[in-house]
């Protein structure tokens, strides 16, 4: 596994929902792992205000 492997079925419930509550379009469904991972990181920095980004 690396991440280039297509995202989880788990990831992209996730992005869907961080999506939806940051009034943002929904990801594309081709996103990798790593991908994923960095819009999620992106999309609760917005949601979650007090949050920070991973390093």
């Amino acid at each position: 596994m690396s991440g280039d492997d297509p995202m989880t079925g788990a990831q992209a419930s996730y992005l869907t929902t961080l999506s939806e509550e940051a009034g943002e379009d929904l990801p594309a469904n081709n996103l990798s792992k790593a991908e994923a991972f960095r819009r999620i990181d992106e999309l609760k920095t917005k949601t979650q205000p007090g949050l920070k980004a991973a390093a």
